[in-house]
Formats: C-alpha cells, structure tokens, sequence
C-alpha cells in the first residue's frame, strides 16, 4: 500500500523538459491534461453553441439550452438569491472539475491529482468569495466582519482565510487520490470485471460528487461573505 501510495505521489510529473534553468520551464502531466480538457469542453461548447437560433431551435440547441439551464439551477440554488449573479462562473467550475476527474475513464491520470491544481483551484474560490464580500459590503464592511461576533475572534476569523482554501485543496486532492489507490488495488487484486464495476463507482460518481462538493462549499462561503 505505502509503495502504490509512493509511487503515485513521486512518479515523474513531467511531460516536456526544457533544458533550461534547471527544469524551470518544464511542463507537467497535470497541465497537459488541463489544456486537453478546456480544450474539449471549448470543442463541445462550440458545436452545440452553433447557429443558434430563436424560432424553430434545433435539437442539438435544445440540448444545449438544457445543459445550460440545468447547471444554473443547481448552482443558483446553492447560492441563493443574493449570489445569483456568481451561477454562471460556478457552473464553469462544476464542469471543468467534474470534466477533470473523469479523465480515468479514458487511461488518463486525473490533473485534480495534482496537489498544484487543485490548490489554485482552492485560491481561486476563495479569491472570488473574498472579492463578493467587499463587492456586496464595501471594503469598510468588509474589514469590520472579521471582528464579528466579537472583537476577541478576529484571529480566528483572520485564520479562516488560509484554512478556508487548505480545506478546499486537501479534500479534493485526497478523495480523488483515495478512489485512485482504491482502484490500482482492485486492478492488482481481483480480475478485470470487478475494477471494471467498481469503476462506475470511483471513476465516475465519486469523480462528479468531488466537483459537487467543491462547488457546494465555495458556494456556501459566498452565501457566508455576502451576508
């Protein structure tokens, strides 16, 4: 077990080398990964985003409107009334981390196991969650609700800030290194078709609840700053 583990966090990450600098240029595994997921969410966006119309909408455009009206609900609705206005950017999030997880299915190894992408994600959200309250407060507000409900927990409230995003990073990185150990140990185990079972399971529900989960809880520090 501590050998898989080892060898799955130390594996060599990079993809292309440069010769420069020692390495500082080099690109991983994780980043590539990365560029070919946006890359064929923006494929698929574009061909269903494609001579839209407003009468007579064809069926790959319906598709498209239901997509598109499904992740609002689900992302508005985490959000609240107040936060509507930050749906969108969320439901981006939702996918594209959901898109990241599921790229097992294909032989890839997830970029969300990479301790770095899944730490800017976390910066990001919390970055957005930060800027909604000065936005909706004001800078003044803003600062005043780190001594809320008292003066005495304004370190802990100041604290929150690095813990927050370390939260973010470490449950997402470690439920989808978890499901991914779980299944090289099924593979050296069992024959073929009970990874094959499981992998519905790890690869593909757990995957889609990791970006749930995500999006959940940056959702609820939104609901929490713009209060």
């Amino acid at each position: 077990m501590g050998g898989l583990l080892k060898e799955l966090l130390l594996e060599d990450k990079v993809l292309i080398h440069f010769d420069f600098m020692n390495g500082f240029f080099d690109i991983n595994k994780s980043i590539v990964v990365t560029w070919g997921v946006i890359a064929v969410l923006t494929l698929v966006l574009l061909w269903l985003t494609s001579n839209m119309k407003v009468h007579n909408i064809s069926n790959k455009q319906l598709v498209a409107e239901f997509i598109v009206d499904g992740l609002r609900g689900i992302t508005g609705g985490m959000l609240g009334e107040e936060g509507y206005m930050y749906r969108d950017f969320m439901a981006v999030v939702l996918v594209f981390i959901g898109a990241s997880n599921l790229v097992g299915l294909v032989g890839q190894v997830p970029a969300t196991m990479d301790l770095n992408v899944t730490a800017g994600l976390a910066l990001m959200s919390i970055i957005l969650v930060e800027a909604a309250g000065i936005h909706h407060k004001g800078f003044g507000k803003w600062l005043k609700s780190f001594s809320k409900p008292m003066a005495v927990v304004t370190p802990m409230n100041i604290l929150e800030l690095a813990i927050r995003p370390l939260s973010l990073c470490m449950r997402l990185f470690g439920n989808v290194i978890g499901a991914t150990v779980i299944m090289e140990l099924l593979k050296m185990a069992v024959p073929v078709i009970v990874p094959a079972a499981f992998s519905v399971y790890f690869d593909i529900f757990d995957g889609l609840i990791q970006a749930y989960v995500f999006v959940f809880l940056t959702s609820l520090y939104i609901k929490e700053a713009i209060e």
